[in-house]
């Protein structure tokens, strides 16, 4: 999700509660702890019961904390459970993470106030309310021991998931109980950060072990019984729509039970995934493409490349334009094109249903469920109060589970209304499925311009963007003011550098693909255009493309200038070239962190190799650093893959011309740069890391690639054959 988009509903810093319960149970102490973001408090609902909150303890002293945020492979799980644990004074050890259920009364991202993860903002937004929960569990488990041992409560001590007073010990599990009875604290006292023991050390994640020995969950181990597998027929252009279909041959495979028009096209239903595949191949469909896309993609650049160059709506000015290029004596102007790209996760989207008795029960990675609860609801023709989303782990993401349509939840829930009958139902996307089907990142085309003085100064800077909205469409379109789609252009505007003039645009285009945000959004394309761009209009003037930047900051970017200066020395820049190797560098500051990157490249066949990355990273107060390096380390490879080899391309008359990792080919592990991650150390909170690691990546290779070659990287990905 959008950077933009987050900090558009970001709410004032968070207040005291204003709803508190505490349960008492079998399972010990259950806490529900619930902190309104501004904006949102006339909303939130009256205080009810809930058996899941945040935190549970349980007789064997285990502390097991409710992740509102989806876990895909990022680290919420451990970094909630750090929160809570700092404060709580718990045993690592007794640490334990579990998905918490579709609840947006209790479960809402404060930074968006809707049940969802995204934007990187799933600690920042959790820093002080985990924080709190943890401090409340641990007054009310102290006042309980004073209770029980008739001691003020100011003498007991807690330690590694230990309650003390003298020669007495307790662990949490005997007391949870009591503690259930104890009157919640009004504003529990948080630790100094000096007195940190978890945070900002390494830890492992909690759901390692069980993804290494295949206890983990995923919708894929779902089963109930009688489920049936599903499949859907969907459009060969995007915008074709259904006319009609023969379901004889379909429903004369061994195992397919029925077959049914859906909103997505034609759902075919078997005991099984094998006869789903051969029942859906063997139906005769007839579509209308009257109204599809059928541009090729040639075609839909030449369109967004004149709407690029026609200047698009201004989004932010500063200066007189025409002035600062007449004050040039040198010009330099490119035109830069990104293809329309998949998210392939590992995990390609599924989700299972089970109706029973008018109530709905659905299990899947869902990433936002504010979204898909309703809109499940409403395909069955159900309250929401009758339908429970169970989110349990998703094999990756990178934006494409954080539907704005929420097309999964309308499809399952289609799914089972079309059945008409009570039953379970797992719904299955193939890869095939996953790349054919859109939701990409947006085709986007950056027309940029410079003038450069004698001196070497930068007189004047334009930026004009050409693609289609994110936003449009989805409930997030009440976000864009004036018809502007900031998530479009992020990373282009508010630069820390010191232009004579500069003016972005933005040109929004139309087309039947649709599109979503892809992991680091707007920045994806906006750093890559900015960086790679200014390294050239930098060696034009004479400059090293490191100090070039440093000189071009403003004197208040001091955490731009902290990753710049710490890459440079991490890696010993020397200039762009050294010893038949050239060094790349490139920044980007998106969701709030800031990161700064070096790549080595040497040619090898022809093509740039990327050999070593250095990374500086500023993300605030660093709560795990091991997820941190992780997140850097991911995101570069994820980045490098892309830069390489991705694209999804538009054949004669619309059809999409990948399918599989074949010809969707991902970087290979041979081909992953060693890889140095520095965090600054930082007192500021913390803010996202999930998508800050790719941005720099592309355009510091390609500055490297243009310093070894002479080539310029003016086209993603770079111009090669594929790895496979």
């Amino acid at each position: 999700m959008s950077s933009m988009f987050v900090k558009a509903l970001q709410p004032a810093p968070l207040l005291l509660p204003s709803r508190r319960m505490v349960l008492a149970g079998a399972a010990g102490l259950t806490l529900a702890f619930f902190i309104a973001p501004r904006g949102l408090r006339a909303q939130a609902p009256a205080p009810v019961i809930a058996p899941n909150a945040f935190l549970r303890i349980g007789e064997d002293d285990t502390v097991t904390v409710l992740s509102k945020h989806l876990e895909m492979g990022q680290g919420p799980y451990t970094g909630l459970a750090t929160l809570v644990a700092e404060e709580l004074d718990a045993s690592w050890d007794q640490m334990r993470a579990e998905g918490a259920p579709a609840d947006d009364s209790l479960y809402a991202n404060l930074a968006f106030g809707a049940q969802g993860t995204g934007g990187s903002t799933a600690m920042a937004n959790s820093w002080t309310q985990m924080r709190m929960v943890g401090a409340t569990a641990r007054a009310m488990l102290v006042a309980a021991a004073a209770a029980e041992w008739g001691v003020p409560e100011g003498e007991i001590a807690v330690a590694e998931g230990v309650i003390s007073h003298g020669d007495r010990r307790s662990g949490f599990g005997a007391l949870a109980d009591r503690a259930a009875t104890m009157p919640m604290p009004e504003a529990p006292r948080l630790k100094d950060p000096s007195a940190f023991r978890l945070i900002g050390t390494d830890r492992p994640k909690l759901d390692t072990v069980a993804k290494t020995d295949g206890t983990a969950q995923f919708t894929m181990d779902i089963h109930r019984e009688g489920m049936l597998t599903v499949l859907v027929a969907r459009p060969p252009a995007f915008g074709a729509t259904l006319v009609s279909f023969d379901d004889a041959a379909a429903l004369a495979v061994p195992g397919v039970e029925m077959v049914r028009r859906i909103g997505a096209g034609v759902a075919v239903y078997a005991r099984g995934t094998y006869a789903a595949l051969k029942g859906r191949r063997a139906l005769d469909v007839t579509w209308d493409t009257a109204e599809a896309e059928r541009r090729s993609t040639a075609e839909i650049f030449a369109d967004f490349s004149a709407a690029a160059q026609s200047g698009g709506q201004t989004v932010e000015e500063e200066g007189d334009i025409d002035a600062g290029f007449a004050a040039a004596t040198q010009i330099i102007e490119d035109e830069i094109r990104f293809p329309y790209l998949a998210h392939a996760p590992m995990e390609p989207l599924d989700a299972v249903i089970e109706v029973k008795d008018g109530k709905a029960e659905l299990w899947y990675g869902c990433q936002f469920p504010t979204f898909d609860r309703p809109t499940a609801a409403k395909a069955l023709g159900l309250p929401p109060e009758d339908v429970r989303i169970n989110v349990i782990l998703a094999g990756g993401s990178f934006g494409r589970r954080a539907q704005g349509s929420a097309h999964i939840a309308q499809e399952i829930g289609e799914i089972a209304k079309a059945a008409g009958r009570d039953g379970a139902f797992k719904m299955l996307m193939t890869r095939e499925d996953d790349i054919h089907g859109g939701y990409y990142r947006p085709l986007t085309v950056h027309r940029l311009r410079a003038g450069i003085d004698d001196a070497g100064n930068i007189t004047a800077w334009t930026n004009s963007i050409a693609n289609q909205s994110i936003m449009t469409g989805t409930p997030m379109e009440a976000m864009m003011q004036g018809g502007v789609d900031p998530t479009s252009f992020e990373g282009s505007n508010a630069l820390p550098y010191t232009f004579g003039s500069r003016r972005i645009g933005w040109a929004q285009m139309q087309s039947p693909v649709p599109v979503l945000w892809w992991r680091s959004v707007g920045h994806t394309h906006t750093a890559f255009a900015v960086e790679s761009f200014l390294d050239r209009v930098l060696e034009a003037a004479g400059k090293d493309p490191l100090q070039g930047r440093l000189d071009l900051l403003k004197p208040e970017a001091t955490r731009e200038r902290a990753v710049l200066e710490t890459v440079g020395r991490m890696a010993d820049w020397q200039g762009p070239l050294r010893d038949g190797r050239a060094y790349g560098v490139a920044w980007a500051k998106s969701f709030g962190s800031y990161v700064a990157q070096i790549v080595e490249v040497e040619e090898r066949d022809g093509r740039p190799r990327a050999t070593r990355v250095w990374c500086a990273v500023d993300c605030g107060i660093a709560i795990n650093p091991n997820i941190i390096r992780a997140q850097m380390e991911g995101g570069i490879g994820y980045a490098l893959s892309t830069a390489l080899y991705s694209k999804v391309s538009l054949g004669t008359g619309g059809a999409v011309e990948q399918s599989n990792f074949h010809d969707y080919p991902m970087l290979r592990i041979h081909e992953m740069p060693a890889v140095e991650v520095e965090i600054i150390r930082s007192s500021v909170d913390p803010t996202g890391v999930g998508e800050p690691g790719v941005p720099p990546l592309g355009p510091a290779l390609a500055n490297a690639w243009r310093a070894l070659t002479g080539q310029v990287t003016s086209e993603l990905p770079f111009p090669m054959q594929s790895n496979v």
